[in-house]
């Protein structure tokens, strides 16, 4: 059983994709990557439903996050599909070095594309990606991990230390890269564990959401000015 991809439009009609890897239809539930697995049998089949022949060239598996792209793998199959007509191939894939590039879940795409690299279809999946956490995609979240932390102490210490801005909205924004960062090692977090892809609807609620209580707790942090803790007690005592 292979899956039917949203076809893309060409010249007055539609181009649509089907796709197994090693047999598994890529598009009916999560599609496992494993780099162990070195020799993948890939199979596309293209449907062309315009009134011309689409010349396809190169088949594209990749990984995307954060609008980034972590692994790519382009195999040339250059072949014609004719009008009215389907066309099948099949290429094996390794992907030996799929450790050292990402980990965890990652949306993933299989492309057709023409020999000018135009995409002429797609099917999309979510990638289980079972790669190593000091991966391309690993170090980069631990990086925002650190940077993060950074963050939030440099906004913690300027508090204890009474060095925040004066105004409120300037101390609400000394406060937000730590909070657009939460957000970014929660997205991170949560598709390293498998919980969870990073797709847009999953980063934009986690990444506002932090940001949003980060300005909400600099915003309402006291003014460094206020020192009424620390007024004078001592009583003096007028002699007559």
């Amino acid at each position: 059983m292979m899956l039917l991809a949203p076809a893309a439009s060409a010249q007055g009609g539609t181009v649509g994709l089907e796709a197994t890897v090693d047999g598994r239809p890529v598009g009916a539930s999560t599609l496992v990557l494993d780099p162990a697995e070195t020799n993948l049998k890939v199979s596309v089949t293209v449907r062309n439903d315009t009134d011309t022949v689409q010349r396809v060239k190169i088949v594209r598996l990749s990984g995307t996050a954060l609008a980034m792209t972590f692994f790519a793998y382009d195999t040339t199959v250059p072949f014609d599909v004719p009008a009215k007509q389907t066309v099948t191939r099949g290429f094996p894939l390794d992907l030996s070095d799929l450790g050292s590039q990402a980990i965890g879940l990652l949306p993933t795409k299989v492309e057709v594309l023409t020999p000018e690299r135009d995409v002429l279809a797609e099917v999309e999946v979510t990638g289980d990606v079972r790669g190593s956490l000091w991966s391309v995609y690993g170090v980069f979240g631990l990086a925002v991990l650190v940077l993060t932390i950074l963050s939030w102490l440099g906004a913690l210490i300027a508090l204890a230390r009474r060095r925040l801005p004066a105004n409120r909205w300037q101390r609400a924004m000394r406060f937000l890269p730590a909070g657009i960062g939460t957000g970014l090692v929660a997205v991170f977090s949560l598709s390293v564990l498998r919980f969870v892809p990073p797709s847009p609807t999953a980063e934009i609620p986690f990444i506002v959401g932090a940001a949003g209580a980060a300005l909400l707790l600099g915003y309402l942090t006291p003014h460094p000015g206020d020192a009424s803790s620390d007024v004078d007690t001592t009583t003096t005592v007028r002699l007559t």
